[in-house]
């Protein structure tokens, strides 16, 4: 039996939200994610906390590999499992203050100074290229506000075991079942409940994005674990020693990591095809974790303050020297 997807929209914010109601049960799409199918490329993780980093300490810039970028940005955001609809707690945290958290941070982050770092990356350049200088009009990257352009809870059950071709199914699934259209400049987030994650999370990776090709489309999309499942190794209390009530330090590392896979996908959304340097390493990767002197700090958006890592300028660097910058001109 077919149910549809009750679609609204968020009061104030125009982000439209599809809940699939627990009276009803899942959603019964036209292609399912068992059924959708999909051919991915190898995910780009970002490591874990004290990993080896797959760059040197550099000042090599990142270059063009040829292929495109997100133009104007965008976030859908998938919450994948029963357990999203029915809620759960961590630390003293709900599910729900974490679905607010991730929401808050996507929704405003359009538009600031932090992401605004994208802007000097394009597509159409030469190949090789190491800046954007006579990129025509459409082909370099905007920071609009309102990047948070969709919200869905799947309340599928999860599969036994997760894996990289189940999650780009479900980014697929969010599309093909009518929930979200397909955007070629927005990144499909997938994110997994408490306990339940892809091997490799905690112990190697904190997340990865990547892209995958269904129906004569490309995704781009990306993958979050429940990032406080592993503490410290991802962020936990990274930039915020204590904890406050809207989730500031035990949060810290869903904004830092989330941060991370985002402005990657945006200048490099079919790895490794955008923006990257001779090791393979994209804007975020090259400043994870305060490597190559960027220190990571709060920033403001909206009503809230977020935890974020720098990311790699090629045109600006800090006072102290570091291309791993914080804002970036307009």
């Amino acid at each position: 039996m077919k149910h549809k997807a009750l679609i609204g929209t968020l009061a104030g914010a125009g982000i439209v939200t599809a809940a699939l109601a627990l009276a009803l049960g899942p959603l019964a799409p036209a292609a399912s994610a068992a059924t959708a199918k999909t051919s991915g490329m190898t995910p780009h993780q970002m490591g874990i906390r004290g990993a080896k980093p797959k760059s040197a300490t550099t000042t090599a810039p990142l270059a063009y590999g040829g292929g495109p970028v997100e133009t104007t940005p965008g976030v859908y955001i998938i919450y994948w499992g029963s357990q999203w609809a029915s809620g759960f707690s961590t630390g003293g945290y709900t599910s729900a203050q974490a679905q607010t958290y991730n929401q808050d941070f996507f929704g405003n982050v359009g538009g600031s100074s932090w992401d605004n770092t994208n802007t000097q990356y394009c597509q159409g350049v030469a190949t090789g290229a190491t800046s954007c200088t006579g990129a025509t009009t459409g082909n370099t990257i905007t920071n609009p506000t309102g990047q948070l352009l969709g919200v869905w809870t799947d309340n599928s059950t999860l599969p036994n075991r997760i894996t990289q071709s189940g999650i780009a199914a479900e980014a697929v699934k969010s599309v093909t079942s009518g929930v979200f259209p397909f955007n070629p400049n927005a990144t499909y987030f997938v994110y997994t409940p408490s306990g339940d994650s892809m091997r490799g999370f905690g112990t190697q990776w904190c997340a990865w994005h990547s892209s995958t090709s269904s129906g004569g489309n490309t995704y781009a999309y990306a993958y979050m674990p429940y990032i406080p499942d592993a503490g410290t190794s991802c962020g936990m209390n990274y930039v915020n020693s204590t904890n406050d009530s809207f989730g500031n330090g035990y949060f810290d590392g869903f904004s830092i990591v989330g941060g991370h896979e985002y402005a990657e996908a945006i200048t490099d959304p079919h790895p490794s095809s955008g923006w990257t340097n001779s090791s393979g390493s994209e804007i975020g990767d090259l400043c994870a974790w305060n490597s190559n002197g960027g220190v990571s700090g709060n920033i403001t958006l909206g009503s809230n303050y977020f935890a974020v890592q720098p990311l790699w300028s090629n045109a600006t660097t800090t006072s102290t020297g570091s291309h791993c910058v914080m804002s970036y001109p307009n």
